[in-house]
Protein backbone atom coordinates (compact mmCIF):
# COMPACT_ATOMS: atom_id res chain seq x y z
CA UNK A 1 0.00 0.00 0.00
CA UNK A 2 2.76 2.59 1.27
CA UNK A 3 4.82 1.86 -2.78
CA UNK A 4 1.45 2.30 -4.50
CA UNK A 5 1.11 5.50 -2.66
CA UNK A 6 4.66 6.54 -3.23
CA UNK A 7 4.28 6.03 -6.69
CA UNK A 8 1.11 7.90 -6.82
CA UNK A 9 2.50 10.46 -5.74
CA UNK A 10 5.87 10.85 -7.40
CA UNK A 11 3.37 10.13 -10.83
CA UNK A 12 1.10 13.33 -9.14
CA UNK A 13 4.39 15.37 -9.13
CA UNK A 14 5.44 14.57 -12.50
CA UNK A 15 2.04 15.35 -14.01
CA UNK A 16 2.13 18.66 -12.19
CA UNK A 17 5.56 19.72 -13.50
CA UNK A 18 4.67 18.84 -17.09
CA UNK A 19 1.67 20.45 -16.85
CA UNK A 20 3.16 23.75 -15.17
CA UNK A 21 4.28 26.24 -18.22
CA UNK A 22 7.50 27.45 -17.35
CA UNK A 23 9.47 29.86 -19.43
CA UNK A 24 11.99 28.36 -22.22
CA UNK A 25 15.70 28.73 -20.96
CA UNK A 26 17.27 28.39 -24.09
CA UNK A 27 15.69 31.34 -26.32
CA UNK A 28 17.45 34.23 -25.98
CA UNK A 29 16.80 37.74 -23.96
CA UNK A 30 13.60 39.47 -26.00
CA UNK A 31 16.00 42.28 -26.55
CA UNK A 32 18.95 40.28 -28.07
CA UNK A 33 18.55 41.15 -31.99
CA UNK A 34 17.78 38.34 -34.63
CA UNK A 35 20.28 37.87 -36.82
CA UNK A 36 18.45 38.31 -39.92
CA UNK A 37 17.89 42.31 -39.02
CA UNK A 38 21.73 42.38 -37.73
CA UNK A 39 22.77 41.18 -41.45
CA UNK A 40 20.61 43.90 -42.85
CA UNK A 41 22.06 47.25 -40.77
CA UNK A 42 24.27 49.25 -42.64
CA UNK A 43 27.42 49.49 -41.16
CA UNK A 44 28.66 53.12 -40.83
CA UNK A 45 31.67 53.29 -38.53
CA UNK A 46 34.62 51.80 -39.41
CA UNK A 47 38.32 50.96 -37.85
CA UNK A 48 41.43 51.33 -39.61
CA UNK A 49 43.04 47.93 -40.50
CA UNK A 50 46.67 49.47 -39.80
CA UNK A 51 46.10 50.58 -36.43
CA UNK A 52 42.60 50.12 -35.04
CA UNK A 53 41.35 53.50 -34.52
CA UNK A 54 38.50 55.04 -35.48
CA UNK A 55 37.42 56.26 -39.07
CA UNK A 56 35.06 57.90 -41.02
CA UNK A 57 33.46 55.76 -44.05
CA UNK A 58 35.33 58.08 -46.64
CA UNK A 59 38.60 57.74 -44.67
CA UNK A 60 38.65 54.07 -44.65
CA UNK A 61 37.78 53.85 -48.57
CA UNK A 62 40.66 56.43 -49.28
CA UNK A 63 42.91 53.81 -47.13
CA UNK A 64 41.56 51.00 -48.92
CA UNK A 65 42.06 52.49 -52.04
CA UNK A 66 45.67 53.35 -50.64
CA UNK A 67 46.38 49.54 -49.83
CA UNK A 68 45.08 48.45 -53.06
CA UNK A 69 47.56 50.34 -54.84
CA UNK A 70 50.52 50.26 -53.40
CA UNK A 71 53.20 48.32 -55.86
CA UNK A 72 55.28 46.33 -53.12
CA UNK A 73 53.36 44.47 -50.86
CA UNK A 74 54.05 45.27 -47.36
CA UNK A 75 57.57 43.38 -46.15
CA UNK A 76 57.77 40.62 -43.40
CA UNK A 77 60.34 40.88 -40.55
CA UNK A 78 62.98 37.61 -41.40
CA UNK A 79 62.90 36.46 -38.30
CA UNK A 80 58.93 36.35 -38.22
CA UNK A 81 59.59 34.63 -41.60
CA UNK A 82 62.53 32.49 -40.29
CA UNK A 83 60.04 31.33 -37.04
CA UNK A 84 57.25 30.30 -39.37
CA UNK A 85 58.90 28.62 -41.55
CA UNK A 86 60.03 26.31 -38.44
CA UNK A 87 57.04 25.92 -36.92
CA UNK A 88 55.40 24.50 -40.75
CA UNK A 89 58.54 21.76 -40.49
CA UNK A 90 57.87 21.20 -36.92
CA UNK A 91 54.24 20.53 -38.66
CA UNK A 92 55.50 18.79 -41.13
CA UNK A 93 58.03 16.41 -38.79
CA UNK A 94 54.72 16.14 -36.38
CA UNK A 95 52.99 14.51 -39.22
CA UNK A 96 55.40 12.26 -40.65
CA UNK A 97 56.56 11.07 -36.77
CA UNK A 98 53.86 10.48 -34.30
CA UNK A 99 55.38 10.67 -31.28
Amino acid sequence: MAKSLKLLGIGLELTIAILIARPAWCLPPPEDLPEEVLRTEIIIEARSPLDGKPMSPAEYAQLQDAIAQRSIPPGLDPQIRELIFLLQLSDLFRTILPF
